[in-house]
């Protein structure tokens, strides 16, 4: 697989903007990694009712997060709300939230599973990590390289060379690399709460029935698809999605996971 296969949309971004994915080329991972241990103190404080100005009033005029100064603050909520939007008025931090609340071990996947709809610069790293076979190593040259295909001259050597560590540091943060300093190509724990944040992101390109299993969201879990359907059925189980199979015709629906409006934008976009 070579990196350009690695598309993750080819929807119409204008509308899959207003579920709360990002594009562009640019993203947080210019000055951050994915701030795992911000994101998992924030949400420890954050009840379901919170919006977006009580996050922000949480990280900046609580401290929260324990940051040193007011810009300090300033910036850790500008960085959390451009890579995870804090907004349940978008679908994808809503889901996002709910599914966090109730799974501790697929956290890490969930975080990097959102900041690659959001981030620019994480989609541009995807294919160096995860075309690499468990056990293989992942440089951080390796990652300058794909960075400076993607990049072309907009970044400096200097600039390249601190965004591969913050990318790898993401990557690593959701376990799909090991190692401090050598970078090893590692498998993350995968609960039934991701294969459902990664078939809704594929539901909300307009993938349906068994292509949703195919979408590069899915492929991001590097699962077999054997494995994929267990965590589905177990999802199904928990009540977290509706699941059918029948031999090789499946049917997976997301009841009461967008809003009326949201439905409405669907329909529109298939």
């Amino acid at each position: 697989m070579v990196g350009d296969e690695w598309l993750f949309t080819v929807a119409a971004p204008e509308r899959l903007a207003r579920f709360g994915f990002k594009f562009g080329r640019s993203g947080v991972h210019a000055a951050r990694t994915a701030m795992l241990t911000d994101i998992t103190r924030l949400l420890e404080v954050a009840d379901g009712t919170y919006q977006r100005r009580d996050y922000g009033s949480a990280v900046v005029e609580q401290n929260v997060l324990d940051k040193p100064t007011r810009k300090s603050r300033d910036l850790a909520f500008k960085h959390l709300a451009d890579l995870y939007a804090l907004d349940p008025r978008f679908a994808l931090f809503r889901v996002f939230r709910n599914l966090w609340q109730v799974d501790a071990a697929g956290r890490p996947v969930l975080t990097v599973l959102l900041a690659l709809a959001r981030d620019a610069i994480l989609r541009a790293s995807a294919s160096t990590v995860l075309d690499a076979r468990p056990g293989a190593m992942v440089t951080r040259e390796a990652m300058e390289r794909a960075l400076r295909a993607w990049g072309g001259n907009r970044f400096t050597e200097c600039s390249l060379e601190a965004m591969a560590q913050r990318v790898n540091g993401t990557w690593t943060q959701a376990g799909y690399l090991t190692g401090h300093v050598r970078k090893i190509r590692s498998q993350p724990v995968i609960t039934p709460e991701n294969v459902t944040f990664a078939l809704f992101l594929g539901y909300l390109e307009g993938r349906l029935a068994q292509r949703l299993f195919t979408s590069d969201w899915v492929r991001v879990l590097d699962l077999p698809e054997e494995r994929l359907i267990e965590l589905t059925q177990a999802a199904a189980q928990r009540g977290l999605l509706v699941f059918r199979r029948t031999g090789t015709v499946m049917e997976v629906r997301f009841p009461d996971y967008l809003t009326e409006q949201e439905q409405e934008w669907l329909s529109e976009q298939a």
